[in-house]
This record gives C-alpha cells, sequence and structure tokens, in this order.
C-alpha cells in the first residue's frame, strides 16, 4: 500500500499500520471477487490504490468530520468513496446505498472483514429509500461517484441530506458543466452550490473535482420521483414529471 500511504500523506493524513492493513485486506478483496462478479473495471493494485482509495479520501482534503456525522453514499458500487472514507474516519455512522445485489453482498463482506463499527448496506434504490422517513433528510454528509450526471444525480441524493447538510459529488473534466446543467435541478430540490473544488490526486492524471452542494431547504415531497424516472427525465427546467 505504499502509493496509498504516500499519497495519503499529500493530503494531510497519515494512515496507521492498521488502517493500512484494511485497505490491503479490502484490495485483496476487491480482486478476488472482480475475477468473479466483475465489480470495478479497475483490477490492478496500483490503480486501486490511485484511483479507487486516493480518489475516495479526496474529500478530506476540503472536508474532516466533526463530532460522528452521518454519511450516506448513494450507488455505492463496491464502495466507493464511503469505505475507504470509514476507514480513515471510523467515527463516521455510515450508510451504502446500492441496488446491485452482489455488490450489496460485497460491501457486507468488506464490513464484517474489516470488523466496521456503524457501517451498513442496503439493497435498496436511491428513489426509494429517500423518501422513507428513517432516511429522508437525515444525512450530514451525503457522497456520491460515478453515478450519474449532476442534474440527476441531485435528485438521488439531495432528499437524504438534512437542511444544512452537505452533497459531495466526486467529478471528471464536465464538472463545471454539469454545474450549470443543474441550477435548475439543485434550486427545486433545496440545494445551493458551495463549491466546485479542483483535486490533485496523486497519480491520476485526469482532471478531478468536488461539487460541494449545501441542502439550504427541505426537498419538496414529490421528490425523488419513481424509480427510472430522473434517468428519463432529469430536472433541467422543463415542468416535471
Amino acid at each position: 500500500m505504499k502509493l496509498l500511504a504516500e499519497g495519503a500523506r499529500r493530503f494531510g493524513l497519515t494512515l496507521t499500520p492498521a488502517q493500512l492493513e484494511q485497505f490491503r485486506k479490502y484490495c485483496d478483496e476487491l480482486m478476488e471477487w472482480n475475477r468473479r462478479f466483475n465489480l470495478t473495471a479497475i483490477e490492478e493494485r496500483d490503480q486501486i490504490q490511485v484511483k479507487h482509495f486516493l480518489d475516495s479520501l479526496s474529500l478530506l482534503t476540503v472536508w474532516r468530520p466533526e463530532g460522528q456525522p452521518s454519511v450516506i453514499d448513494v450507488g455505492a458500487g463496491a464502495g466507493f468513496p464511503g469505505l475507504p472514507l470509514k476507514i480513515v474516519c471510523p467515527q463516521l455512522r455510515l450508510t451504502l446505498v446500492e441496488a446491485t445485489a452482489k455488490k450489496v453482498e460485497f460491501l457486507r463482506h468488506i464490513i464484517a472483514l474489516l470488523g466496521l463499527s456503524d457501517a451498513i448496506a442496503l439493497h435498496e434504490r436511491a428513489e426509494t429509500l429517500g423518501r422513507r422517513p428513517p432516511y429522508r433528510e437525515q444525512y450530514d454528509l451525503v457522497v456520491a461517484r460515478a453515478v450519474a450526471a449532476l442534474p440527476e444525480l441531485a435528485e438521488y441524493t439531495l432528499p437524504f441530506a438534512r437542511v444544512g447538510g452537505l452533497v459531495a459529488a466526486y467529478k471528471g473534466p464536465a464538472a463545471a458543466q454539469e454545474v450549470q446543467e443543474a441550477e435548475f435541478a439543485l434550486a427545486v430540490l433545496g440545494g445551493r452550490l458551495e463549491r466546485l473544488v479542483r483535486v490533485e490526486v496523486p497519480g491520476l492524471a485526469e482532471e478531478r473535482y468536488l461539487v460541494l452542494v449545501r441542502k439550504v431547504a427541505p426537498t419538496p415531497a414529490q421528490y425523488p420521483r419513481r424509480p427510472g424516472v430522473p434517468r428519463k427525465r432529469p430536472l433541467t427546467g422543463a415542468p416535471a414529471q
């Protein structure tokens, strides 16, 4: 885990031997499960350290937890960014939401293997879970990585954030354009752009950005719309259906 340890230091993070061992086990299991279930297109150990682990941890250059914040990872996939953040910040109370059963099975396996407390993985769609009182507007931080374009993603994420909470979307070179296209969706859903931050991920050539959206008002009760609708008809200024 040399690349991870060195890259984390550039983020101002010093990973303990125990944390590096957790990341090693996570990497080993991801590579093993990937041979059977195709959890991720990134298969090489060095690339996992950079493109998954360090990319996930880049949020800690602009946000650090206070107390024991509640965090939800929407469309968690194989656990990014939620699980790396949890390993480095064990005080997080983490919920992972994923719609693919095999990925949820992997997430639960990793949580158990690494002995992570206050971490659960739910086999749900964001559009469904975001309407339920135990989850709706309950989270201090909502994170999402490689899920959807921002006008669509806003509808998946903002319903989970409490008023005053934060949504952090990990984005590539088109981040500024996505922010512009999402202005209507953010306004409708109770969000306001707080910062668009370029982050330097050690070892990664691609431009990476964090879109930070503050929840400033409750999300109207009709959102999120039923499963599939945000993808088919994202909130871009046309009347919602």
